[in-house]
Parts: C-alpha cells; sequence; structure tokens
C-alpha cells in the first residue's frame, strides 16, 4: 500500500483525549475552565500593569510581554483541542497545522528569550541598583522586546518552513493534541529528519546559552541576596526573584523532558501529560505564581477591582 506524502495529506489526526463521547465532553469543560482562568489571569495581569502608572517600570513591561505571550501560546492550542472534543473530531488542516506549529514556535520561544532578559532585569536590579536606570532604561527595554520578537519570528518561520519541507511518508496521524514538531517528524520518511539536525543544533545552543545565562545570573542574585544585611530587603528581593525561578524551572524541564525524551520511555499518554505541562499549566499558573508573592500586583489588581464596583456603583 502506498503511503501518503506531503502532496496527497489535506489533513492531520491529532490524538483524541478520550475514546468515548461522554468523557471527550468531560474534557472539554475541563479545558475550557483552564482556557477561561488563563484569560481571566492574564488578562488581569495586562489591565493592572496597563492601568497603574506605578507598574510602568521594566520588570512589569516585561511580566506584561510575558502575559500576552501566555495568551497567544495557550490560545494556539487549545481552542482546537476544545473544539475537537465537543465534535468529537481529530482533524486539523494541513494549512492549519503549519500556522499552529509557526505560533506555537514563535510564542514559546519568545517566552524563553523573555525569561532570560527577566532574569536579566533582576540581575541588575539586585546586583547593579545604581546602573538599573542606565542598563534598563525605557528605550533599552522596548529594544530588548523587539529584538526577542523579531529574532523569533525569523526563528519560527526557518523551523516551520524546513519541518513541512520534509517528505513525509508514514501516514498523517500525529500523536499529540495539537501539531508539535517532534511528532510531524515521526511521520517523515527516515532519511529526511537529516534536514532537521542543522537547525536542530542551532535550536539546543541558542536554548543552552539562554539557560546557562539565567542560571548565572540566580547565582549571583543568590550572592548577593544572602549579603543583605535587612531581613526586609532580602524578603522583598525573593518575593520578585522566586516567582520567576519557578516559572523558569517549570518551563525548561517540561521542554526539555518533552523535546529530548528516549525513544525507548516515549508513550502517546506520557507524550500527552508532559504537552499539557509545558503547553497549557504556564499560562494558566503563571499569574498566580506573579501576583502570589507580590505586593505591588496585589495592590494594582485590588484598586483595578475597587474602580470596577466603583463604576457599577
Amino acid at each position: 500500500m502506498k503511503m501518503p506524502n506531503n502532496n496527497s495529506i489535506t489533513e492531520f489526526l491529532l490524538l483524541a483525549f478520550a475514546d468515548t463521547w461522554e468523557l471527550q465532553l468531560l474534557h472539554f469543560w475541563l479545558l475550557l475552565g483552564i482556557y477561561l482562568a488563563a484569560l481571566l489571569g492574564n488578562g488581569l495581569i495586562i489591565t493592572a500593569i496597563a492601568c497603574d502608572h506605578h507598574l510602568h517600570t521594566p520588570m512589569y513591561f516585561f511580566l506584561l510581554n510575558l502575559s500576552l505571550l501566555d495568551l497567544g501560546s495557550i490560545s494556539t492550542t487549545l481552542p482546537k483541542a476544545m473544539a475537537n472534543s465537543l465534535w468529537d473530531s481529530r482533524a486539523i488542516s494541513y494549512l492549519g497545522c503549519a500556522a499552529q506549529v509557526f505560533l506555537f514556535v514563535l510564542f514559546i520561544s519568545a517566552e524563553f528569550y523573555l525569561l532570560t532578559i527577566m532574569a536579566y532585569d533582576r540581575y541588575v536590579a539586585i546586583c547593579k541598583p545604581l546602573h538599573y536606570g542606565t542598563l534598563l532604561g525605557s528605550r533599552a527595554c522596548v529594544h530588548m522586546a523587539t529584538a526577542a520578537w523579531g529574532s523569533v519570528f525569523s526563528y519560527a518561520v526557518l523551523h516551520t518552513a524546513n519541518t513541512f519541507s520534509l517528505p513525509l511518508c508514514k501516514g498523517n496521524v500525529l500523536d499529540q493534541f495539537f501539531c508539535e514538531i517532534p511528532q510531524i517528524l515521526k511521520l517523515a520518511c527516515s532519511n529526511a529528519s537529516l534536514k532537521e539536525i542543522c537547525l536542530l543544533v542551532v535550536s539546543v545552543c541558542l536554548f543552552f546559552g539562554c539557560f546557562v545565562f539565567i542560571v548565572l545570573s540566580y547565582v549571583q542574585i543568590f550572592r548577593a541576596v544572602l549579603r543583605m544585611p535587612l531581613k526586609q530587603g532580602r524578603h522583598k528581593a525573593f518575593s520578585t526573584c522566586l516567582p520567576h525561578l519557578a516559572v523558569v524551572s517549570l518551563f525548561v524541564s517540561t521542554a526539555i523532558f518533552a523535546y529530548m525524551e528516549s525513544p525507548s520511555i516515549t508513550s502517546p499518554s506520557l507524550d500527552l501529560v508532559v504537552a499539557v505541562l509545558y503547553s497549557v499549566v504556564p499560562p494558566a499558573v503563571n499569574p498566580l505564581i506573579y501576583s502570589m508573592r507580590n505586593k505591588e500586583l496585589k495592590d494594582a489588581l485590588k484598586k483595578l477591582f475597587e474602580h470596577r464596583l466603583f463604576l457599577c456603583h
């Protein structure tokens, strides 16, 4: 039997969350709850930062960008998964799959670069506070954010074009609830994946470079914090650094496991759990992590709610 190739594939079949309609409907409501929580949490952070002039600082500017990226990444994967669960379908069009790959790579890559910039922001704020205004002025922040967005756009275009230029001769069934590059590469002909090696090496080098930078930044940060004489100063420093470190740890650990797991331990159910952990959980819990120990953000959200209640009355 002749296997389909790129020219004959018009759609891909995604992994279903369950085998029965009742469980599919249950997953739809669960995903809807997670999606609405992510929209609400990130939307509140964006609104609070935009409306409160006290939060117009580099740290909160980058946090606003992070919330925008979280909204983008979760909106790339969950709506289609929810629609498939609701209508008991598995199909996604070829162009829809390519668009999903491009947007997901764009948002995930930009998020990791932004987390690296945020580590630099915390390093300068704690280790070089006298130079903070010079090194992280408004123009420098805009330039760094623009550079991150611009570089990952080119990276996403290159990655998407390279992935979908590979001849696919092993069917059109993806063992994932969204179009994920490792799952698409599994459908490629045995010798075709060699074209991906060069881009993969570059990706690993960039990822490793950012990760080392984050680790070294936090080594310097913790050394500086532990030398602080006042307990109150240490508490304030930890309250701004620990949430960022928690987000980085969750993002990096699950992403590494998803893209570098051994074929001997892989399975559709394990791949599904890991994909949910790195693509769905962070956008939903990041607002909670950042607002839980941040008094300034809590106060801004409180003022926002009070203002809304005042307008209602």
